[in-house]
């Protein structure tokens, strides 16, 4: 018999489950990807420390700690239904129905589309295919490429695709839409890259950041920002040129390009064709919590965490019996944030399942104290106001559901 079956083998997933396991459960996970590691498999970055984080190593480390605990883990599986019975949760798959009295969903996140005239070109790709491409299969994504969209993802992504030898000419925005939202606005993509300054390339742009924060610095600074733009890493980061539209006939060939006011609204008479054979766009991450929803799970939505995240505790449960959420399904953080949130919910779930004698609540104490700790040293937050965006659904967890458990105590 399962006691937990862990949807997904990323970062938080794994770590879940080795957590879980450590304490005397039986562990199943599936994930619907090849192979696990999750968002880890296509991570390869050099950190402020010098070292390098190099995601499919980590993948593979936790992959054989989850096997040397016997977890059993299925890839090529796809979960199309969650649902609980008076005993047990029922994940129903490609596979057929798995049974458990805990789960623990670790789905990550997925990237917002910016749909850009002629986005549906082959050579045309989220940031976030690139990265798998390049990092996890090994395939040039092309020889000329460009990014649409000026993102702390695409930043990441950006670095590793240099390493490959792949040459990104420019970086632009999105035309501003209501589609594109923030994202097509200058200012508004200035103040979020901002929260990544002390990882700029040169002390000169460190140096320059701080002035940025004064809102009217930043405004001077995008009403002469230079048209040819701010290298980063050697690559154009072009501030005042939007995307119009994605040229060719049967493959990527060029992007439509025009000037933009410092309000991202496009000026005539500018239109500016540039050459190349793939285009990434960058629209950032939000969490992948549709699972959570089916299961019947309340949401909120916390811009700060990435979009709506369903109801969680600081243990990662939910107000479902027996259902637990880790990594970018609470909010988008790093891979090592992810793992240190897995390992709490693990932890938890042994908890409430009456594993890990009587040294259980410390160790929960410690493995939520270690996701604050990883937290703040973390070099990039995706979001700027992660950490307010936590006390929000924390407090609401605690106005809603606490005093509900007290309640049910006091009558037990």
């Amino acid at each position: 018999m399962i006691d937990v079956i862990v949807i997904g083998a990323g970062p938080a997933g794994l770590a879940g489950a080795i957590s879980c396991a450590e304490n005397g459960l039986k562990v199943t996970v599936i994930d619907e990807f090849v192979r696990p590691g999750g968002r880890l498999l296509g991570q390869l970055h050099q950190e402020p420390s010098g070292e390098w984080w190099n995601g499919i190593k980590e993948s593979e480390r936790l992959h054989n700690e989850a096997q040397k605990l016997s977890v059993d883990i299925r890839c090529g599986v796809s979960v199309y239904n969650l649902e609980k019975d008076e005993v047990s949760w029922n994940v129903h798959t490609n596979i057929g129905t798995l049974t458990a009295p805990y789960v623990l969903v670790a789905t990550g996140a997925a990237e917002f589309p910016i749909p850009v005239p002629g986005w549906t070109l082959p050579g045309v790709m989220s940031i976030g295919a690139a990265q798998v491409m390049t990092n996890v299969h090994r395939v040039e994504v092309g020889k000329k490429g460009i990014i649409i969209g000026a993102n702390i993802l695409a930043f990441a992504i950006l670095n590793e695709l240099q390493l490959a030898g792949i040459n990104v000419e420019r970086i632009v925005l999105p035309e501003k839409s209501p589609l594109s939202k923030n994202a097509g606005e200058p200012e508004e993509v200035m103040k979020s890259l901002l929260n990544a300054a002390h990882l700029a390339p040169s002390a000169m742009l460190r140096f320059g950041s701080g002035f940025m924060k004064n809102e009217g610095f930043r405004k001077l600074a995008m009403k002469f920002f230079p048209k040819s733009g701010v290298k980063v890493n050697g690559t154009p980061l072009q501030l005042r040129k939007a995307a119009l539209e994605i040229l060719g006939k049967e493959h990527v060939e060029g992007v439509l390009t025009a000037d933009i006011d410092e309000n991202g609204n496009v000026i005539k008479g500018t239109e500016k064709v540039y050459e190349a054979d793939f285009v990434c766009i960058a629209g950032g991450l939000y969490p992948l919590a549709e699972l959570t929803a089916v299961a019947g799970c309340p949401f909120e939505y916390i811009p700060e965490l990435g979009g709506h995240v369903p109801h969680h505790s600081e243990k990662m449960e939910t107000p479902l019996e027996g259902l637990f959420v880790a990594g970018n399904i609470t909010g988008i953080e790093s891979g090592k944030i992810a793992m240190a949130q897995g390992t709490t919910a693990g932890i938890s779930i042994a908890k409430h399942a009456g594993k890990g004698s009587t040294v259980i609540n410390e160790k929960l104490e410690q493995a939520m104290k270690n996701v604050h700790t990883v937290r703040q040293n973390a070099a990039i937050q995706f979001n700027p106001e992660i950490a307010k965006g936590r006390r929000k659904i924390y407090e609401l967890w605690d106005d809603l559901y606490r005093n509900e458990q007290d309640s049910l105590q006091e009558i037990g």
